[in-house]
């Protein structure tokens, strides 16, 4: 229950270049008790592209006075039939709500009795929900239906733009209609009904799995498990037991829910009420990757901010998404050290980096902006390590524990709590990025050496500043900065001072980080695109030397050591290569495409010293891995050059001879027939009527799930008023009641 009763939201729709600008002030007015959903799948899914759902919402009226009017917001493809309201018919009408661009909600405005403040009343709406074209966030198919809360599926007052957030409640759902599949969504199963007593957003997902269950987590892994797999998904549920253990003792909460890691075709990185998303490709990698450990850490602390804790009003995302990223991180560095979770600092505050020049004050940003996301995220994980560190995390945790335990918490709460930091939070949450922080050359005098110190900022800081001396040992000064003012620190030694770095911990948001270290020995604000700029242009001399220097100054940076390794192999330096590589395959939490090329580099040692046998491992280790476009793609070139072919089924090559006459014969609806509905519906109207010569040569299969194949081809086709063209082309097919169906176009290098 919110401790006010009136919220004022402010969304700015921050769009130029055709973006458009639009400022709401709404007084939230009702809120969401209890969702009540059934839903029933489609039948056949080659003709009915519909969700059919009974959507009961049980609401109160928050505000200060009586109310007779609802106004409910859903997808713009969602056709309403009825509403009523405590079960009797009400009127209603339909209205647009613009998103930004193109986008739309649409608007059901419904007549009510008279509700007097504290009043509840139930609302109940009967809709069909059309999918058009399957996606991440929704999706309807006999292999996988999924619909998550962006796809706008159900029906609620509060926009999911709203500055102040979108409803946050208890759920039951019901899904009818499963055949031989399998649902999942938040909070205890029973059947094919879901109760989730945490404050959640509804959502669910249907296919196949294989559940394992392990410390008291249920990871749901892709049919066509084996022990590799297995363990994978061991190793996953301790992570996801750890992460909740380490952040139920922060807050003193005892959970009692339902932990889920569910492995999905689309959509990983989602997460509600204890239930976290990951792609299906993480169970084919020799090692959790950092994306999918950090994403399970995140959506754990997001069960506990905003699903445990309700977490709403303006400027919510800053702890919803800042402070789950900063517990995440914490817990990062807990479980696998300072030099890891640094690394994933490194990367925050370069995607901040990204968008600064378009930053607005995170207390004003809605989920509309595009930056949003990375914004409150990574900026303001950056405010709450300040507030960490300046308070002592003792008491830092203490009061977030304070102001939370009446069941709600605000940036409104957090700000009073922490008043006494009240400069530094004015400063970041109500105004956008102008800090700077700039040092020196270091400059010898005597026996000590002093570095000048310029703050461009409009508050003033108080900073760290060390000095790395010419034995490698580490100096700390601390000095205070005024507002657009200039400074200095000085260190009393006799060794020589090699460089020096102001606000090592990076606890104030900048505009540029590369002005922080003197002299500076990085030119770009991303390392890798320092590193890059010259493997680009196969300046591989340069490229080694610049990725030495990073790898000095980050010694666990995988991304970079993967650029090192390459530079090397490029020069045919190969056993210093092949060291780098399998020193990125032992290192903890490297990224899905430091895996991926790691395997391609070794594949192509192995290819190079006569191991063929061996590279065709690698290769195709790093084509399950799936992780990065350009890895998959280098690893089956690398594949086609051993002359290796796998066996190919009767079935595949009978698909594909059907394919190519459909094609050729210019009928769309032949090639429909062929393809899985609602998916690849552009590749399949670009195809269809323009191909005078289409060939399919079946190169390998690689099956990646019990019933889901990947087939590389060499096409040579010939399109209407285009030359002959041929190249290689990836296609996914999945196995619907013994046929296969063209579910996916993963690679499509046709020139």
């Amino acid at each position: 229950m919110y401790k006010y009763k009136s919220i004022l939201f402010t969304i700015i729709l921050g769009l130029s270049l055709g973006h458009l600008v639009l400022a709401q002030n709404l007084s939230s007015t009702w809120e969401v008790q209890k969702y009540d959903l059934t839903v029933n799948l489609p039948q056949n899914y080659d003709v009915d592209r519909d969700l059919d759902v009974t959507a009961k919402l049980s609401l109160k009226n928050i505000s200060q006075r009586s109310y007779s009017r609802l106004t409910l917001r859903i997808s713009d493809q969602a056709n309403i039939s009825s509403v009523k309201v405590n079960n009797s018919t009400a009127d209603f009408r339909k209205g647009e709500e613009p998103i930004g661009g193109n986008r739309k909600l649409q608007r059901a405005i419904v007549n009510l009795p008279s509700i007097p403040p504290n009043g509840t009343y139930a609302v109940t709406v009967n809709y069909k929900l059309n999918v058009k074209d399957n996606s991440g966030l929704k999706s309807l198919s006999p292999i996988n239906s999924q619909f998550l809360p962006l796809s706008f599926w159900y029906p609620t007052p509060n926009s999911w733009y709203f500055a102040g957030g979108s409803d946050f409640a208890p759920t039951n759902l019901q899904i009818n209609g499963l055949s031989n599949l399998q649902a999942v969504a938040a909070g205890t199963q029973n059947g094919n009904s879901f109760e989730n007593k945490l404050n959640g957003q509804p959502f669910f997902v249907v296919r196949n799995w294989q559940k394992i269950s392990a410390n008291g987590v249920e990871v749901l892994i892709p049919k066509m498990s084996n022990s590799a797999i297995n363990a994978r998904a061991n190793e996953l549920a301790t992570l996801a037991s750890e992460a909740n253990s380490y952040i139920s003792q922060l807050f003193g909460t005892n959970t009692n829910y339902p932990l889920k890691i569910v492995s999905v075709s689309r959509g990983a990185g989602f997460s509600d009420s204890g239930t976290v998303f990951i792609t299906d490709s993480v169970f084919h990698r020799s090692k959790i990757d950092s994306q999918t450990a950090f994403n399970i850490a995140e959506g754990i602390a997001k069960t506990f901010l905003g699903n445990i804790k309700k977490v709403k009003g303006v400027g919510y995302g800053v702890i919803r998404e800042g402070l789950a990223r900063y517990i995440a991180t914490e817990f990062i560095e807990k479980k696998y050290g300072k030099d890891i979770a640094d690394i994933e600092r490194l990367r925050q505050r370069t995607s901040y980096s990204t968008i600064i020049n378009r930053d607005i004050p995170l207390n004003t940003a809605s989920p509309v902006d595009q930056y949003y996301y990375t914004a409150n995220a990574n900026k303001g994980s950056v405010i709450w390590k300040y507030l960490n560190k300046q308070i002592g995390s003792e008491q830092f945790y203490k009061s977030l524990k304070a102001i939370s335990e009446d069941g709600d918490l605000t940036l409104n709460e957090v700000q009073t709590v922490f008043s006494v930091e009240k400069d530094y939070l004015d400063y970041t949450l109500t105004k956008v990025t102008d800090m700077n922080l700039l040092v020196g050359i270091p400059q010898k005098k005597g026996g000590s050496t002093s570095v000048a110190l310029r703050n461009l900022g409009e508050i003033p800081v108080t900073v760290d500043i060390v000095a790395t001396l010419s034995n490698g040992q580490k100096v700390t000064s601390k000095t205070t900065i005024d507002a657009k003012s200039f400074g200095s620190a000085t260190f009393n030694t006799q060794s020589e001072v090699v460089r020096v770095e102001v606000d090592p911990d990076k606890i104030y948001p900048q505009i540029n980080y590369l002005d922080d270290i003197a002299p500076r020995a990085i030119d770009e604000s991303d390392p890798l695109v320092f590193i890059k700029r010259d493997f680009d242009r196969q300046k591989y001399v340069d490229a080694e030397r610049k990725a030495q220097i990073v790898n000095t100054i980050f010694p666990k940076f995988d991304d970079a050591k993967i650029l090192l390794a390459r530079s090397l192999l490029a020069q045919n330096k190969i056993t210093e290569a092949k060291r780098v590589y399998e020193e990125v395959l032992k290192q903890d939490l490297p990224t899905a495409r430091s895996i991926a090329w790691a395997k391609v580099g070794l594949g192509e040692i192995a290819q190079k010293t006569g191991q063929n046998s061996q590279a065709i491992k690698y290769f195709e280790d790093a084509i399950k891995s799936d992780a990065e476009y350009g890895a998959t793609l280098a690893a089956r070139n690398g594949r086609n050059k051993t002359n290796n072919s796998g066996q190919v089924s009767p079935e595949i090559k009978n698909f594909f001879a059907d394919f190519d006459k459909a094609v050729v014969a210019n009928s769309k609806s032949q090639i429909d027939k062929l393809i899985l509905n609602g998916e690849v519906s552009r590749f399949a109207s670009n195809i269809a009527g323009q191909a005078q010569e289409w060939t399919t040569e079946i190169k390998h299969t690689d099956q990646i799930k019990e019933n889901t194949i990947l087939v590389e081809t060499n096409l040579n086709i010939k399109l209407l008023n285009r030359n002959n063209e041929n190249g290689i082309a990836v296609f996914r097919l999945s196995k619907i009641s013994n046929q296969w169906k063209l579910s996916g176009v993963d690679i499509f290098e046709v020139r």
